[in-house]
């Protein structure tokens, strides 16, 4: 038998993953980054049809079809005031693929990688698989990424920075200085800023910006997806957004390895687009709801809890043996080791549940809590 690559020796399974294989079937899954919310019916609709009608059986344009990315167009026109164009953007398998062309579009062996510590598990990962070195950076304490620490990180084998806002596992928004310190930083040190923007809808407290709002296109790639805007995490579905040139690279990498994205999932991500956005408001109302909650209650059980500005994730701080404790009796919280050697210590908490499960595994936690105290 032949040997495995040493990039994929270099990387393991994910951390969370491994917490849920270890859960029992009963379990309350509080580790899991999914929005407990149907589709949009309008996008659930527009994949039927198209099925129906025999316009989702075949291939579609590398890049996606015209029409979605026309109204991938026009989100940033009306969200960002972001003059664009079709060209600039490439319909992908879920974010997740959208990260994995990127980094193997612009990362060599040896270059470095900044990556927020804790952070999402994939920008570690697939910058090891790329040949890259992960470098990773420290958050303040309120769990946000400072761009003092970004640029002082910033060595002679850096070609990239990673943002995350608002952020997973911490929940952290960017404050609207940072973003724009973050643009200055890649235009001042030619490098490119990472911006996944994938939970961009679901913002409690401040507001939601981009660094493409500060600086040209060149410097920064946007990920985003359906599957956190709109609740569509199984439709597979998101973008990247970049330049012409950068695009154009990533394109290389996107046909070969996937060809295309689904084209049923490309009507519905069209529909969810340009219709309603009534399911988002839901969505935030709610997950702010379960946010203030959990972190009061929480509170209550004697853990420090920095308050999570979007998202739906929390990162309390937990005594040692707690995670297990949960784990044991029946409630998945996810380590935050799992999420690189800052996260130690701490653990992420999702709330992309109902209320009911959510009060049971509170009480849960608050026994497990005494439990190893």
């Amino acid at each position: 038998m032949s040997d495995f690559s040493n990039r994929v020796n270099e990387i393991s399974i994910s951390g969370i993953r491994e917490v849920f294989e270890a859960a029992g079937e009963d379990a309350i899954n509080l580790g899991l980054g999914q929005p407990d919310f149907a589709a949009p019916e309008h996008a659930q609709e527009a994949a039927a049809s198209a099925i129906t009608a025999g316009k989702a059986d075949g291939y579609t344009q590398n890049s996606g079809m015209e029409s979605l990315r026309e109204a991938i167009v026009d989100k940033y026109a009306q969200d960002q005031n972001l003059s664009i164009t079709p060209e600039n953007t490439i319909a992908t398998a879920g974010g997740s693929e959208a990260l994995h062309i990127f980094f193997q579009a612009h990362v060599n062996p040896g270059d470095e990688v900044l990556v927020p510590d804790p952070g999402f598990v994939s920008y570690a990962a697939l910058t090891k698989l790329a040949g890259g070195t992960p470098v990773p950076v420290p958050l303040r304490d309120d769990l946000t990424l400072s761009p003092q620490a970004v640029e002082s990180a910033i060595s002679p084998d850096t070609v990239a920075f990673v943002l995350n806002s608002p952020g997973n596992p911490t929940g952290a928004v960017s404050s609207q200085a940072d973003i724009e310190a973050f643009a200055a930083i890649a235009e001042s040190h030619d490098l490119v800023c990472l911006s996944d923007e994938v939970y961009e809808y679901t913002v409690f407290d401040g507001s939601f910006h981009s660094p493409t709002e500060f600086t040209e296109l060149e410097n920064v790639v946007v990920i985003n997806s359906t599957s956190k805007l709109f609740s569509m995490t199984g439709w597979r579905l998101g973008w990247v957004l970049a330049s012409t040139d950068r695009i154009e690279k990533m394109l290389r990498v996107h046909q070969y390895a996937q060809a295309c994205a689904a084209a049923p999932s490309q009507y519905a991500a069209e529909a969810a687009l340009r219709g309603s956005r009534d399911i988002v408001n839901e969505m935030t109302t709610t997950f702010q709801t379960r946010r203030d909650m959990v972190v009061s209650r929480l509170r209550e059980i004697g853990m420090e809890v920095p308050t999570p500005k979007g998202a739906f994730y929390c990162m309390p701080v937990v005594p040692d043996g707690f995670v297990d404790a949960c784990i044991d009796r029946g409630v998945i919280i996810v380590p935050g080791e799992a999420f690189g050697a800052e996260g130690a210590g701490s653990a992420r908490i999702s709330y992309a549940t109902d209320t009911g499960q959510l009060t049971t595994a509170l009480d849960i936690m608050a026994d497990a809590y005494e439990a190893v105290t």
